[in-house]
């Protein structure tokens, strides 16, 4: 009798989990407003795996690097 009640209680923990993971899930498609723009890289679809972890961002290519031309400068005095 123990080891139905474990089995039971595991049934339905996973399937609390499972539904509150769908509710949340269809929960989140309300708050996407009808104007939104999606970006560059979603566009684009899934990031190549280059890491052992997962995708890798590559930051340069989605956001502007502010202190670029500062950058460069000191590149060409460098000799680089």
């Amino acid at each position: 009798m123990s080891n139905a009640m474990i089995y039971v209680g595991i049934a339905v923990g996973v399937i609390a989990m499972g539904a509150a993971i769908a509710y949340g899930t269809e929960n989140q498609k309300n708050y996407i407003p009808e104007d939104a723009v999606l970006s560059q890289a979603a566009e684009e679809g899934l990031l190549p795996k280059t890491g052992t972890f997962g995708a890798d961002l590559n930051k340069e290519k989605w956001h502007e690097d502010p202190f670029g031309d500062l950058a460069q400068k000191v590149r060409e005095q460098n000799g680089r």
